[in-house]
């Protein structure tokens, strides 16, 4: 009997142990030979007291004996010999009617063979009374008399009969329950070992993952100390090894002392299970030890991102003490001493706080989380980008202040001062005119309104004269050598602040300016945006005349290679834009006019891999060199075949540039459904890169409806059908599938590894399951982890775990197979209501 069946045996719990006392009796046994077509032998011997075994006690013996042989071997059919040759006719019917009643025989029965009394009376009863008796026996296989051993010896060989019924096999009783119960013991120590591995697993991987620092180092550490105490457990199983190979010694016993003699069948099935239970044992402990590394890692990780996160918000504080420092000090100093005494107090600011290096070595520990630790989520990124610009910006708080108080120390003040002496004399070159001058010269044309805006940029230049007039002063002061100790007055706020104006000058100045940068940085996106479509266009013309023309050009064909022949359509696939040249924000009405033309792209990123197949093999034809010395190309035809799938991507860049600088303007909404619609034909070609990459289905992929989504995902499979194997009962590693959802099924596939150049460098993907959405359901939250939900058939004799690599693509999955899962069913119910409404 196989170990699975030993332990998971669920329809004969029996074991030896339960029953020894009836065992030892021995009125029934297996002696571990066969017949001639493989058939168990169960032999009852002389057993003077037969007659008072009770029935419960011959049905527990022979229940027993029955499930030990082999599945295979108990399905031949078991042949029953019962001795009876020094008993009477009334022992054999006895016998033969116990075996025959309904219920007391519970294995498939093949022959039996009756060694009839011996005495010549019995045996002459025994002929006349057993054919008149036959019917009563209600026997469903021959039934034969025996007269002597001989006979019995030409239906069964005498190596498989023990030394009793003449034969040459040994057996002992004793050996064989001392062999059966160490066997079964051994295997519910593997057994409770295997699920205490299992439930502790399950613990560990079940533990939601801590929020701070201190409280996953104490998980971490609660952990390594309940897998320390798990390590007394090794010592268990060094001694369940032991007593493993025990058995197997005993088991070997006969052909150690008797290297001629060999097993019988059923002790070498007994040596199969025992190798199976100890190759069980094995697999169990370095299933969880595998398990365990990477648990083990996991916490390491989920640690070292919990202590970059904090290290992140401490480093924030930090910046935020810092700038705040910063600011509070004064931009002018009461005196050449005070103004250096700020500079060194701005400058150990600085180098007390050191934020720029611990800014930086936190950057590369992020930077490390990502590339590394699967939990590192986009968060990640996004605070590491948050710092480079913290860390961006942190010299712009410093160097303002150290500028200003360099410039009242003596040594910058007389660079400052030459530096705007020399400015304001380029300046006063240019201010020839005044406002009396303005209104002479222009009285004709000029209005009420321009009159107030050409007064208010005399005012603003009033203003500027006279602040750079008076930091001239105070700079010339500062750059004075003293002769004797001064302590300079330093100006008064009201002395620094500017001339009144309107109040709504210097506002509607800004926005004016800020309104005018926008309308600039929109020009140069929609110039770049013409400038690289016509270049892109001129390129495409020129490959279409150039090669695809060629092709059909009669002087040509002898350079075309067979397999290039008639394959035009499969190498070259066929602007208004210029419209909106003055009107930049306006151009996403063009994309979504244009939007049907634009699904060829599509059809073009499907059929790449196929033209790059066909360019591989006939890329040094003399065709292809010929057209691109003639067209005069530094580069060859692969590199303009590629052009049409990176202006796809470069489109929807430049709409998002162009969105940016577009915000609250005509044309914005466009713009945005214009993106939509775009980003929507890169997810339709991305899917379908993978899609086509599907191997093994042997159905048609267009039969399962639309491609939804796509993506990788960590899988635990669970069949709850028939018996749980002990391989299952093992597992702790995920499987790698990668999901396709489409509308009328879920495919699981495994991605294999990429290989080839170019658009061949792709992954392909090996089917392995379909589940219809038909007959499946989703249960959103899986315990244990919050990127983890599970799918299951409407049996639930499938579950799947499927975790995610982050928690928003599991929401997203989740809510597009609900979605679909809830239209299944409005669809049943609109149907149901409609087939009730006609009858």
């Amino acid at each position: 009997m196989c170990a699975d069946e030993i332990m998971q045996q669920e329809t004969s719990p029996l074991c030896a142990a339960d029953i020894i006392s009836e065992l030892k009796k021995k009125f029934a046994f297996l002696s571990g030979g066969r017949g001639q077509d493989g058939s168990p032998i169960i032999i009852f011997p002389e057993f003077p007291s037969f007659g008072e075994i009770g029935d419960q006690e011959f049905h527990n013996v022979l229940t027993y004996l029955t499930s030990v042989p082999s599945l295979s071997a108990a399905g031949v059919g078991f042949i029953l010999v019962i001795d009876r040759r020094q008993d009477r006719w009334a022992c054999v019917k006895g016998t033969l009617l116990r075996i025959s009643v309904s219920g007391h025989f519970p294995g498939n029965l093949r022959l039996v063979l009756v060694l009839r009394p011996s005495a010549l009376l019995q045996r002459t009863l025994s002929d006349v009374l057993f054919k008149l008796h036959r019917d009563d026996f209600k026997m469903k296989v021959p039934v034969i008399m025996l007269s002597s051993v001989a006979e019995l010896h030409t239906y069964i060989e005498q190596s498989q009969l023990t030394q009793e019924l003449g034969g040459t096999q040994q057996y002992c009783h004793k050996t064989w329950i001392s062999h059966r119960t160490d066997i079964e013991g051994f295997a519910v120590l593997v057994k409770r070992m295997a699920q205490r591995l299992q439930a502790f697993g399950r613990e560990l991987a079940e533990t939601d993952l801590p929020n701070s620092p201190l409280a996953t180092s104490n998980l971490l550490n609660t952990h390594c100390s309940k897998r320390e105490s798990m390590k007394v457990s090794s010592n268990i199983q060094l001694k369940s090894l032991g007593q493993g190979r025990k058995i197997l010694e005993n088991i070997r016993e006969p052909v150690r002392r008797d290297p001629d003699s060999s097993l019988n069948p059923d002790q070498l099935e007994n040596l199969a299970t025992v190798h199976r239970l100890l190759s069980q044992l094995n697999e169990s402990s370095t299933a969880f030890d595998d398990f365990w590394v990477q648990h083990h890692t996991k916490l390491e990780m989920c640690l070292r991102l919990r202590q970059f996160e904090h290290n992140f918000q401490q480093v924030l504080e930090d910046l935020e003490q810092a700038t705040t420092r910063v600011t509070a000090f004064s931009h002018v100093g009461m005196s050449p001493t005070h103004t250096e005494h700020l500079l060194r107090e701005l400058s150990s600011q600085e180098e007390k706080a050191c934020l720029l290096d611990r800014l930086r070595v936190l950057v590369v520990e992020g930077e490390g989380l990502v590339d590394s630790c699967e939990f590192a989520d986009d968060s990640v990124k996004v605070k590491c980008g948050e710092l480079q610009r913290a860390g961006e910006k942190l010299p712009q708080h410093f160097v303002p202040y150290l500028t200003s108080l360099l410039c009242q120390s003596q040594e910058g003040a007389e660079s400052a001062l030459q530096e705007l002496e020399g400015y304001l004399e380029t300046a006063n070159e240019r201010q020839e005119w005044d406002m009396d001058t303005v209104w002479r010269e222009y009285e004709s044309v000029l209005n009420e309104e321009l009159k107030e805006q050409v007064k208010r940029v005399f005012e603003k230049r009033t203003m500027l004269q006279e602040m750079f007039e008076k930091r001239r002063v105070s700079l010339k002061k500062l750059a004075a050598k003293q002769t004797r100790p001064v302590q300079p007055v330093a100006p008064t706020p009201e002395a620094i602040k500017s001339p009144p104006s309107s109040p709504g000058l210097s506002r509607t100045t800004s926005v004016s300016d800020e309104e005018e940068n926008l309308a600039v940085l929109r020009r140069h996106v929609m110039n770049e945006l013409l400038e690289t479509e016509r270049a892109y266009v001129e390129e495409l013309l020129c490959v279409l005349q150039g090669y695809a023309a060629e092709m059909e050009n009669p002087a040509m064909a002898p350079l075309i290679p067979t397999v290039l022949q008639n394959k035009k359509d499969v190498l070259f696939v066929p602007s208004t834009l210029e419209t909106y040249t003055d009107c930049p924000e306006l151009v996403g009405r063009c994309f979504l006019e244009r939007m049907g033309d634009l699904q060829i792209y599509e059809k073009y990123c499907h059929n790449k891999p196929r033209s790059e197949s066909l360019w591989r093999q006939c890329s040094d034809c003399a065709f292809f060199q010929e057209c691109q010395k003639k067209l005069e190309h530094k580069l060859g035809l692969d590199s303009y075949l590629l052009k049409p799938v990176q202006r796809i991507t470069k489109y929807q860049l430049l709409l998002k540039e162009l969105i940016k600088y577009s915000k609250g303007r005509e044309g914005s909404v466009e713009l945005q459904a214009a993106l939509s619609s775009l980003l929507g034909i890169l997810k339709a070609v991305n899917d379908s890169m993978h899609l086509i990459a599907i191997t093994g289905y042997e159905g048609n992929l267009g039969d399962l409806g639309r491609l939804l989504m796509q993506g990788s995902f960590s899988v635990w499979a669970e069949h709850k059908r028939g018996h749980v194997k002990m391989m299952e009962l093992a597992r702790f590693k995920p499987m790698q599938r990668h999901l396709f959802l489409h509308e009328k099924a879920l495919l699981f596939c495994k991605r294999r590894e990429e290989s080839g150049e170019g658009y061949e460098k792709a992954p392909s993907y090996s089917f392995k399951q379909e589940l219809s959405m038909s007959a499946i359901g989703i249960t959103e939250h899986a315990k244990g982890d919050n990127k983890k939900f599970e799918i299951w058939s409407s049996s639930r004799d499938e579950v799947y775990t499927v975790q995610a690599a982050s928690e928003e693509i599991k929401t997203i999955w989740v809510r597009e197979i609900r979605k679909l899962l809830t239209g299944q069913l409005e669809a049943c119910r609109g149907k149901r209501e409609a087939t009730t409404w006609v009858i």
